[in-house]
């Protein structure tokens, strides 16, 4: 099935859309230094950027798609999320990164069968709650576009009394599913809330829903406490529980194993990585997984515990937190997680490079969708769209 992708950041979207059996026609993305991370991985023919197009296109606004009109089965991206980030400025529809609108047109000009797009959880938030109607309505009627001397609110309102009429002429409809998923609940080691949009052509006439969670915390604080997690990784009585107490006293009150698989955590994603600090020297022959100094704790940013799912880490508006980003070992030192490191936390392969210094490697894999759930998302959209196409026939 082809597909087009969309602000593709370091990756993970395109990586996870192909593993689900997709293969992308054309791949867009306008920040330098994940284009030298797209098109590194394509020349090296890493394993799951091979069948990418030899060439990345450099900025959607001047992407003309209409060639592709009925011939593309989903359209997949991440729209700059910058406006609506807890860590951006909060300008939304007003920041000339807000990069929906462009989406939308892809849609309009393509018409694929699906499309797949994906954003940070502040989006979701009750000071932006008429946008993200407004994002929604636009998705679901892209044929339905503002006039000039429309802004965007008046633009709402239209759509609203269009999706509302029984009388109207829909043209190009879509129905449309969103939801905002924790990665950690799929397999990703680490918490990362994303706001996931989801739709599918009408005349597909599919009915589809998001992919149950696997994972739990719950399943993993019963491990750790009945279970033999901390045996498994040799981890010293006087380690466990380290500064968790109250999370010791709630796994310990679990009366019943859970039915999903336990929360991946900080520990079970870099077991097999040796410590840059302590073994640099080992830690040198493995790309981007050196040593950073500078960390730092303070109240609010204390970094990642190594026996819970990671925090999600930041991409930052003026490059990496100085208290995220890190680990936190039970010792009570800290260091900051390397890009190697950072990507496994994001599920990315260890065969994939990101290209850039460490500041603009660990803000390409700050800003990425984890390769573990984009392609859970979308095999669940390519089985909806295979059994689509063979009850037609």
């Amino acid at each position: 099935m082809k597909a087009i992708e969309l602000f593709a950041g370091a990756g993970g979207l395109s990586i996870g859309i192909g593993r689900a059996g997709f293969k992308p026609e054309r791949i867009v993305e306008w920040e330098p230094n994940c284009q030298r991370t797209l098109l590194a991985n394509r020349h090296a023919s890493q394993a799951d950027a091979k069948r990418w197009p030899l060439e990345i296109e450099r900025d959607v606004r001047d992407a003309d798609f209409t060639a592709h009109e009925g011939k593309i089965e989903l359209v997949s991206g991440g729209p700059p999320c910058q406006p609506f980030s807890v860590g951006g400025r909060h300008r939304a529809q007003a920041d000339r990164r807000d990069m929906f609108p462009e989406a939308v047109r892809a849609v309009r000009e393509v018409k694929p069968r699906a499309f797949i797009f994906e954003n940070v959880r502040g989006l979701t938030r009750a000071r932006f709650s008429s946008y993200y109607e407004y994002i929604k309505l636009q998705m679901q009627y892209p044929e339905l576009v503002a006039m000039d001397d429309e802004d965007w609110s008046t633009h709402l309102r239209r759509l609203e009394r269009h999706h509302t009429s029984s009388r109207a002429e829909r043209g190009l409809e879509y129905r449309l599913v969103a939801e905002v998923l924790n990665a950690a609940d799929y397999g990703v080691p680490q918490k990362r809330h994303r706001v996931f949009f989801v739709g599918f052509r009408k005349d597909q006439g599919i009915e589809w829903s998001f992919p149950e969670a696997s994972h739990s915390q719950e399943a993993l604080l019963w491990d750790q406490a009945h279970g033999d997690y901390f045996e498994r990784h040799n981890v010293s009585k006087a380690e466990r529980w380290s500064n968790a107490e109250r999370t010791r006293s709630r796994a310990e009150r679990l009366t019943e194993k859970p039915a999903e698989l336990p929360w991946l955590t900080v520990r079970d994603a870099l077991a097999t990585l040796p410590d840059p600090e302590r073994n640099p020297a080992e830690a040198s022959g493995l790309s981007g997984h050196r040593f950073q100094p500078g960390a730092r704790s303070y109240p609010g940013h204390t970094g990642s515990p190594l026996d819970d799912a990671a925090k999600a880490l930041k991409a930052g508006v003026h490059g990496v937190p100085g208290g995220e980003n890190m680990l936190a070992r039970p010792d009570g030192s800290v260091r900051y997680f390397t890009v190697r490191e950072s990507a496994r936390l994001q599920t990315f392969p260890d065969t994939y490079r990101i290209e850039g210094v460490w500041s603009e490697a660990m803000r390409q894999l700050g800003n990425a969708v984890p390769v573990t759930l984009a392609e859970r998302v979308a095999r669940s959209v390519a089985l909806a769209l295979r059994s689509a196409e063979s009850t037609k026939q």
